[in-house]
């Protein structure tokens, strides 16, 4: 069984917030990571009944609006 995620197959304007798990699968960074991040406020979040999710729509806005 192919447990495999493509960032093809997710849509940032119609699911705003992914789990650390997915995020961490999506970007390559371990679950460590995503949650040190998310702690540190490095990651937009949000809380959703008892777990955190990371925000893909905001971080996603801010580095479109990012001049570099």
């Amino acid at each position: 069984m192919d447990n495999s995620i493509s960032l093809g197959s997710i849509s940032s304007t119609a699911v705003p917030y992914i789990t650390k798990k997915l995020y961490s699968q999506l970007s390559g960074l371990s679950e460590d990571t995503v949650r040190g991040m998310v702690d540190r406020g490095h990651l937009p979040s949000v809380k959703i009944g008892k777990q955190r999710m990371v925000n893909v729509a905001l971080l996603t806005r801010e580095a479109l609006e990012s001049e570099y």
